[in-house]
């Protein structure tokens, strides 16, 4: 089992920055893939960047530039730098950690962009 708690969220203005936290606990090193989602209201749950153990960094393409995902393994945490946040960056953030077959998720943190 792994144990993803988030942090971090919250209401910000656009052209502000956020940076959201994830630190994993329990069978940390079955995890091969750490990544972030967002689900906005009324629509499915999207990737917006992962990260794999080697190193290996993927983003969507609508927060290539703007955003970056970065993880302290001696903390075995976690982050999303969030810059240059629009409105449609508005959703219900989720962290998420992919073991052999089986996926783990936080329990989300909201991030609010007002225009």
């Amino acid at each position: 089992q792994v144990q993803l708690v988030e942090s971090g969220g919250g209401l910000v203005q656009a052209g502000g920055s956020l940076r959201l936290s994830c630190a994993a606990s329990g069978s940390i090193f079955s995890v091969n893939v750490m990544g972030w989602y967002r689900q906005a209201p009324g629509k499915q749950r999207e990737l917006v960047a992962s990260i794999l153990n080697g190193g290996s960094i993927n983003y969507a393409d609508a927060v290539k530039g703007r955003f970056t995902i970065s993880r302290d393994n001696a903390k075995n945490t976690v982050y999303l730098q969030m810059n240059s946040l629009k409105p449609e960056d508005t959703a219900v953030y989720y962290c998420n950690a992919k073991a052999r077959l089986v996926s783990y998720w936080g329990q989300g943190t909201q991030v609010t962009v007002s225009s």
